[in-house]
């Protein structure tokens, strides 16, 4: 071994090994809830007799998930990552408790808004560890690693959740996530100990001025989460309440428009060179992928008659996928990081096209393969995405560089899962295969927007 690769700095060495340890465990608690839920809701909304919540079910966590960012930025960037770990952690406690004792979608629905503060706050503040622990040349292997850590929760998280789900009830995967929480969180102590002890970077009069610009942002962010959460509830009763949900979806929209203007960095919705490009990228694709693959589990158990375990294949696919390109995108490939996501929204535009097979045809086979090859397109787009916003980023800004990508994302996300759940609901007693064929064509157009725009997240020196 030569003294270049003896002193290259490795993830599983000593000073980094905490941190790594760390994030494994929390990160991977994490995939098996978001799967445990994939798989349980179809049977969930069946159970309460509520099918036409299943799109407020799914929207609840992104809306509340936008404010939570939005805090967890500002709270990281100004007080470290350790208090912001600490509150996500605890709230993501009592949202599986809620959900896990729910007598009626209701307490669902507020478990789930839980959940979406708690993934904020953890997201936000794990990325602003990595940024702050692990030198630039690891940060796309940790990204890796990231998405390594969903693999086995998505090929034995639906497969066990469908088995529990059947044989004990869905109630006990929520409460089990609890007990997997104090594991977890002391595998990460030794990480948190050693954040605590660093010293914070000084802050020039320059950034304390764009950390208050940030705090004035904060309620427009509530206001976004609030109109995408409304605009969901009266999605879901337009049906009933034609004249009153239609006014609420047409108010929720222009305060959705305001507040996206007011919490996205200055050029995004122009996608402007650089940094904004980057936000803009994440919030077209990550509309395209979330806005199909929330749905598949249900277009399966409706139109294919998959049981809650066997449904659970599309969320398998998506974490093994995923993972796989997300570890390819950190291998020594001598690819530009601009290539590596083109490639990515290429596999994605095309594998969601073949996905939509799964609404129009009896057998779906070829749908699933083209959803996986939508999945590796989304590792390899979504962890270069992440590399790039830290390139972008230093110690002073990468939460709210973070939270503002994570945000885009969301606030896309969310909306399409909104108008997705209103077409939904409008054709509850029997969603036909052009209402999940609709939902996934217009995923793929989303997806190819993202291509276009994708060339202009080169920074501008480069």
């Amino acid at each position: 071994m030569s003294l270049t690769e003896a002193h290259k700095p490795k993830l599983f060495s000593g000073p980094h090994l905490p941190l790594v340890l760390g994030v494994i465990a929390l990160v991977t608690l994490g995939a098996f809830e978001n799967r445990a839920v994939g798989t349980a809701l179809p049977t969930m909304v069946r159970e309460f007799d509520a099918i036409g919540s299943f799109g407020l079910a799914n929207a609840a966590p992104n809306a509340s998930y936008l404010v939570s960012l939005a805090i967890a930025g500002l709270w990281a960037d100004r007080r470290g990552p350790i208090p912001t770990l600490r509150a996500g952690a605890i709230t993501f406690a009592l949202a599986q408790l809620l959900v896990g004792t729910a007598q009626g979608m209701p307490m669902v629905v507020a478990g789930r808004l839980l959940s979406g503060l708690a993934e904020g706050l953890l997201d936000v503040a794990l990325m602003v560890l990595v940024a702050r622990a692990l030198p630039a040349v690891l940060r796309p292997r940790m990204f890796s690693l990231f998405a390594a850590m969903w693999i086995l929760p998505s090929v034995l998280g639906p497969f066990v959740t469908g088995l529990v789900t059947e044989h004990l009830g869905w109630r006990w995967v929520f409460i089990g996530a609890v007990a997997l929480l104090i594991p977890s969180w002391l595998l990460l102590q030794p990480a948190m100990q050693l954040s605590a002890r660093s010293v914070a970077p000084e802050r020039s009069p320059k950034e304390t001025a764009e950390l208050e610009a940030w705090r004035s942002a904060l309620p427009w962010a509530f206001a976004a989460s609030v109109a995408l959460f409304a605009m969901t509830l009266a999605g879901d009763h337009l049906q009933a309440h034609h004249i009153a949900g239609g006014t609420a979806i047409a108010l929720s929209v222009v305060v959705l428009a305001l507040a996206a203007v007011r919490v996205m960095p200055q050029g995004t919705f122009v996608a402007r060179r650089g940094f904004p490009a980057v936000v803009a990228v994440r919030g077209l694709g990550g509309a395209a992928f979330a806005g199909t693959g929330a749905y598949l589990p249900l277009l399966l158990t409706l139109r294919h008659d998959f049981s809650p375990s066997k449904a659970g294949i599309t969320l398998s696919i998506t974490g093994v996928s995923w993972a796989f390109g997300s570890w390819l995108q950190g291998r020594d490939h001598g690819l530009q990081r601009v290539s590596v996501l083109r490639i990515g929204l290429v596999l994605m535009t095309l594998g969601l096209a073949v996905t939509s097979l799964l609404a129009w045809s009896d057998g779906g086979w070829a749908g699933l393969i083209g959803w996986s090859f939508a999945g590796v397109g989304m590792g390899l787009s979504s962890s270069s995405l992440s590399v790039l916003t830290l390139d972008l980023s230093d110690a002073g800004n990468s939460g709210r560089n973070t939270s503002a990508g994570q945000m885009a994302g969301t606030m896309s996300i969310a909306t399409a899962l909104a108008v997705s759940g209103t077409l939904l609901a409008l054709n509850a007693s029997d969603p036909g295969p052009w209402v999940f064929g609709t939902i996934i064509v217009a995923s793929a157009a989303l997806a190819f927007a993202a291509l276009l725009t994708s060339h202009r997240v080169r920074p501008i020196t480069s």
